[in-house]
């Protein structure tokens, strides 16, 4: 099943990820998992970059499912430029996507996907409304 990345969406981070010869898979391109690896890199540095440290004693955001369509193989070496989009607040959740293209042809996306998620309460165990401010950083322009 392909999960489409949808039209409506706002970038709002974008990384470059150097390609290490251990990311590769014996049929010598990038292994599968790894795609899944950039793209949590990338969530947890965006994170970083609006000023939100995960707080396990606290709120913060949790991961409900994530996906990831592979359109070309990545291969050794180069660097993958990730660029990170958000959509569709909802009253506990949103959704992040991403496209993924080796940095020397940026227009050629080989592989993308997303994740939905969640705010929490992370010593109850229990969904929270989004915050104003993630809900306004959230929301598509």
């Amino acid at each position: 099943m392909r999960i489409e990345i949808p039209e409506k969406k706002k970038l709002v981070y974008e990384t470059s990820i150097p390609i290490r010869w251990g990311d590769m898979d014996a049929m010598g391109h990038l292994n599968n998992g790894t795609y899944f690896r950039y793209l949590e890199t990338a969530r947890i540095d965006w994170m970083h970059s609006i000023g939100f440290e995960p707080q396990p004693n606290g709120e913060g955001m949790v991961i409900v499912n994530a996906f990831c369509n592979f359109y070309r193989q990545i291969e050794y070496p180069g660097n993958v430029l990730l660029k990170m989009y958000v959509s569709d607040p909802g009253r506990t959740t949103f959704e992040s996507w991403a496209t993924m293209a080796r940095e020397a042809e940026p227009d050629v996306i080989c592989a993308a996907g997303g994740a939905t998620t969640i705010w929490v309460d992370f010593p109850k165990q229990k969904a929270l409304t989004l915050p104003d401010w993630l809900r306004a950083l959230v929301s598509a322009e």
